[in-house]
């Protein structure tokens, strides 16, 4: 990744500010980019001493326009773009029966519309550099859970996307992969409505529910995120790759 040029959004928490960190200590040129402040003056702490650095980039990626703008400053300012990781998302709770539809239109947008018109956008930079694309799934796109559905709904179509993507890119040498976390302790789930306490009691569930005996680490997830982006995985593409503790291997009980 050295001297390389990446995009990460959703980059200030979670699964997205552990793959920037990452990146910087590859020696890459990260342009970070989040909705507001706050969590890059940590992201900026956790970077400063390594190899890489980090530009932060504030946009609202449902707004097209804002999505332009990233685009276009980012080449601008840094010459070029190599590698484009779409971290940004939500999670709410609901079922079929309980989810307004414009509550299904909110996560729609952000996860899956944003990452489309992005996506779009970068083709020609990725073009020139060869570089590639890696989407944050979830197990929820390959497997139905209860209570989420507009979530699950809009993680099977990023995981769509990325295969279609593949395809349609390959010939202009850009790969498109996407990873998919099982339960991961970010700040996701609490920002989507769910108390402290629900939460700790979730994560105590999910050593039950993963085989392996306990939930997923940001880190983990961004070493895998690194390895796709690298040339170490020049020949794959089209992936949507399971990271998730054996979750996705079991049957509900």
């Amino acid at each position: 990744m050295k001297n390389k040029v990446a995009i990460v959004t959703g980059a200030n928490s979670g699964i997205g500010k552990a793959t920037a960190v990452r990146f910087a200590e590859e020696g890459a040129m990260i342009v970070a980019v989040g909705r507001n402040e706050t969590g890059f003056a940590e992201l900026r702490e956790e970077v400063r001493d390594l190899e890489g650095t980090v530009r932060v980039h504030l946009a609202d990626l449902t707004e097209q326009s804002q999505i332009d703008r990233l685009v276009s400053e980012t080449v601008q300012h840094c010459g070029q773009i190599d590698v484009l990781v779409n971290a940004a998302g939500i999670i709410r709770s609901g079922t079929l029966a309980e989810t307004p539809v414009d509550e299904l239109d909110k996560l729609m947008n952000i996860n899956v519309r944003s990452v489309y018109y992005l996506m779009q956008k970068v083709i020609p930079s990725l073009e020139k550099t060869r570089g590639n694309i890696v989407n944050i799934s979830s197990i929820a796109g390959s497997r139905a859970f209860p209570g989420v559905m507009a979530y699950c709904i809009s993680k099977a179509a990023v995981d769509q996307l990325t295969r279609c993507a593949a395809l349609e890119l390959a010939e202009k040498g850009i790969r498109v992969n996407a990873v998919n976390p099982g339960v991961v302790v970010t700040n996701l789930h609490k920002r989507g409505g769910m108390s402290e306490e629900a939460y700790e009691a979730f994560l105590e569930n999910a050593k039950r529910t993963h085989p392996l005996g306990r939930p997923g680490e940001a880190r983990e997830v961004a070493d895998l995120v690194a390895f796709l982006a690298s040339e170490k995985a020049g020949w794959i593409t089209g992936v949507t790759y399971e990271i998730d503790g054996g979750r996705g291997q079991t049957c509900l009980r």
